[in-house]
């Protein structure tokens, strides 16, 4: 099933829950509502519909008639718009501001002539007697202007009944959206005919894209088109199929919708698709849970779902316990101009997407754990970016790890030489590195990364980064905590990738320092002494303990054998013997 095909059934499913407006219809931010008297006048002030504080106040959203697609021309909307269509003030110069209000009036003469509803008949009288000198006469507040205006009766204000919910303005609205010559054929999307979009409803809400909205079906330029098609005709797509994707596309793509993650530039949404409304609200709310839509509310669920991953239990048990039968759906948008590029779009039964995504988590482990036993991908993938900062994450990257995690396919690999780049520069080998080092291993190069300390792995760059970390004890050891420097600020970045250069000058530095501890601590000393000479014992006879380079996936390794060599000296024992010894 294609992407568009998918939304249209959510649409369906939402709007028998009433979740998404009816066909005609969609769902804006509302500001103000002028109320109307029968013969026109203004009863009172706006009323103020922002919800908020401060400058963050946003409209509310409502269903209103679906907005006209403006690209440079004037073009209002029925019964609603923003204020310089509406009053003709703007807070801006508006240079076309008298324009667009005189096209307002116009058009609702023409749209509103012969009909003697009440409430669309006080629009009108309002209309021809409003002039935009009459805003500051009337002291409407200045925050009023570029904002989003309905109306209502004043009688029917209070009961949340505006103009254009009235009956004989949806009759009408119905009747304009039908009108003019349209061509009919056989939708693309549901295989059914009917009259044939022209053009597609704005998306709202992606990241990076146009405040306005931006589409996924276009065709502005004649390269785009064929045969002699316009517009909509090159890939006909019904008005129904039209309005369906777009509506419910922008109901998941609203902040408080549960539906949307952003993973990097990549603004990801997800449903779920089955007969039974719970399963589908138990899987989007599991995966909601797993990509860290709140990271601060994690559901029970989700977290015993971790530990038991932590715990070490079998996926095949974990995934057997969750719903079943559930299509799911996850798809990725970024800009691209005007336009919507889809970065990544998947279709899978939720189980098989919940194994794979546990099978993610489970590479993940490692010990010591981080701080954060569960931590997002907005989170990890700060940690390729520089100085931590979230508009540093490599564009693509983001949205190709996930498609990797959720598709089973082997991760990006320039994941891993950024983190190789961030780890010679910052030299910061921190556990969430090291972590995704050790899944990049695991998932593209079929390595046993071990997730503890492993003294038996015999990996030239496991075993070269275990002794890095040895001489970085030795030097702590011996000249304390409060040096300028360690090896590691010094050396670690050409450690790691040029051995050869730096070890044996590490070897021959930590001499002296051997001989201090010696004086200090002899038990320690040769703890120190025998723990080189065993990682020095691993390294194979025949090969050079020293290579002149090492290649990126060495260079991973030798992040874990540093992190789990530097972790095991202070991991918290008995005292040991030697300690013992000295006491």
């Amino acid at each position: 099933m294609s992407a568009l095909a998918s939304l249209v059934r959510a649409y369906d499913r939402m709007a028998a829950r009433g979740e998404v407006p009816a066909f005609g219809y969609s769902t804006q931010n509302i500001s103000y509502l002028i109320s109307l008297n029968s013969d026109g006048s203004v009863s009172g002030k706006p009323s103020d519909l922002r919800r908020g504080e401060g400058r963050k106040r946003t409209g509310r959203p409502m269903a209103v008639p679906q907005p006209t697609k403006r690209t440079s021309g004037i073009a209002p909307n029925y019964l609603w718009d923003k204020s310089a269509y509406v009053l003709g003030v703007t807070a801006s110069e508006g240079k076309r501001t008298a324009l667009e209000h005189k096209e307002f009036v116009h058009s609702h003469r023409n749209w509103l002539a012969g009909s003697n509803d009440e409430g669309l008949l006080a629009l009108l009288r309002f209309l021809d007697n409003w002039t935009p000198e009459r805003f500051a006469a009337l002291g409407w507040p200045e925050e009023m202007k570029d904002q989003n205006i309905v109306f209502a009766l004043e009688s029917e204000r209070l009961d949340g009944i505006c103009i254009h919910d009235r009956l004989a303005a949806r009759h009408l609205w119905a009747c304009l959206s039908t009108e003019g010559e349209k061509t009919e054929t056989a939708c693309l999307v549901t295989g059914e005919r009917g009259p044939v979009a022209r053009l597609h409803p704005s998306i709202k809400g992606v990241w990076g894209a146009q405040t306005a909205g931006a589409s996924i079906v276009s065709f502005n330029l004649d390269a785009f088109t064929s045969y002699g098609h316009e517009q909509g005709d090159n890939a006909p797509i019904s008005e129904a199929a039209t309005f369906a994707y777009t509506a419910a596309l922008n109901r998941f793509l609203e902040r408080d919708s549960g539906h949307r993650i952003q993973i990097g530039d990549a603004s990801t949404v997800f449903w779920a698709d089955s007969s039974d409304a719970s399963a589908n609200h138990e899987a989007e709310d599991i995966l909601g849970g797993f990509m860290g839509i709140d990271e601060k509310a994690e559901t029970r669920k989700i977290e015993a779902i971790l530990e038991k991953i932590h715990a070490g239990r079998a996926i095949d048990e974990i995934v057997a316990e969750l719903p079943q039968g559930v299509r799911f759906f996850v798809l990725g948008l970024a800009p691209n101009a005007s336009r919507l590029s889809v970065r990544f779009f998947l279709e899978d039964d939720f189980g098989v997407i919940a194994r794979r995504y546990l099978e993610h988590v489970e590479r993940l482990r490692i010990e010591p754990s981080p701080k954060e036993q569960s931590p997002s991908m907005w989170r990890m993938l700060i940690e390729t970016a520089v100085l931590r900062k979230s508009e540093n994450i490599q564009p693509n990257l983001a949205g190709e790890w996930m498609r990797a995690i959720l598709t089973g396919t082997p991760y990006p690999l320039t994941l891993l030489s950024t983190l190789i780049m961030r780890l010679r520069a910052d030299h910061d080998v921190n556990a969430l590195r090291v972590a995704i080092l050790k899944s990049i291993l695991i998932k593209n190069f079929k390595m046993g990364a071990p997730m503890s300390l492993d003294p038996a792995c015999k990996d030239s760059g496991y075993l070269l980064g275990r002794l890095f970390a040895i001489y970085e004890q030795v030097q702590t050891a011996a000249l304390g905590r409060d040096v300028n420097a360690t090896i590691k600020d010094k050396y670690y970045g050409s450690a790691s990738s040029q051995p050869r250069k730096i070890f044996p000058l590490l070897d021959r530095g930590s001499t002296p320092h051997l001989s201090k501890i010696g004086k200090q601590r002899p038990g320690f000393k040769v703890n120190l002494e025998k723990l080189i000479g065993e990682v020095m014992q691993m390294m194979l006879p025949d090969d050079d303990p020293y290579p002149a380079s090492l290649p990126d996936k060495s260079q991973a390794l030798f992040a874990l054998g540093y992190y789990h060599q530097r972790n095991e000296f202070f991991r918290k024992t008995e005292k040991p013997a030697a300690e013992e010894a000295l006491a």
